[in-house]
């Protein structure tokens, strides 16, 4: 399934979500101009390198937010910035924008310290807002459920866009990132699934929280 987008108005321009998907694509362009010696430099002093994060933890805790602007090719942003512009737009509109930027940057920074958590001595670079977006993602859940998310189903060779009520499409999504992050070694580079997990769930018992605060 690859959700297309869902019948979810806003009532206000998600300026936050527009700004974050243009720094996340400057960012990348600055990125991709670096030389290959340079690029490790960069990595180092600005993605999460859980063994530097464990013994270094105030020097480096920047990096739990600085890593979420990082990422690892065009594929990891454009996956990420779609999944935010199609999530995050209501996120905003419920919350209002610095609310949401400290939501944003909260369930981002939680998500990577849970991962860190599994492999504390990792020398693997951590980059990616899969953490805040799956924070995001998480949120949409619980506030909108029943919000429909129009997405390209594939059936062997046959493909068809089929509306899926979000927590049909999000419970799916959340399953199989959980799946995933049992089965994965945390010690070896690849996706961060547990970071996409507790973000979700960050993301869920925030909003929550908040809701029940508005009242």
């Amino acid at each position: 399934m690859f959700p297309l987008h869902d019948d979810n108005p806003t009532q206000d321009t998600s300026v936050v979500v527009y700004a974050l998907i243009v720094i996340n694509i400057l960012i990348f362009g600055y990125q991709m101009s670096l030389a290959n010696y340079q690029l490790d430099e960069w990595l180092r002093a600005w993605a999460i390198i859980p063994r530097e994060l464990t013994t270094n933890s105030v020097k480096e805790l920047i990096t739990v937010f600085s890593s979420q602007f990082l990422h690892a090719g065009i594929l990891h942003l454009a996956g990420n910035m779609w999944f935010l512009y199609l999530f995050g737009n209501n996120i905003e509109d419920l919350l209002g924008r610095w609310k949401f930027i400290i939501f944003y940057l909260s369930c981002g920074a939680v998500a990577a310290i849970v991962q860190v958590m599994t492999a504390p001595m990792s020398a693997v670079p951590m980059v990616g807002a899969s953490g805040a977006i799956s924070g995001v993602m998480g949120a949409y859940m619980v506030k909108y459920p029943r919000a429909r998310i129009s997405s390209l189903v594939f059936f062997g060779f046959f493909v068809t866009i089929i509306p899926i009520p979000a927590v049909v499409f999000l419970g799916l999504w959340i399953a199989g990132q959980t799946i995933y992050a049992a089965m994965t070694n945390p010690n070896l580079p690849g996706v961060a699934y547990l970071a996409h997990v507790s973000g979700f769930v960050m993301g869920a018992i925030a909003i929550a929280i908040l809701a029940k605060a508005k009242r």
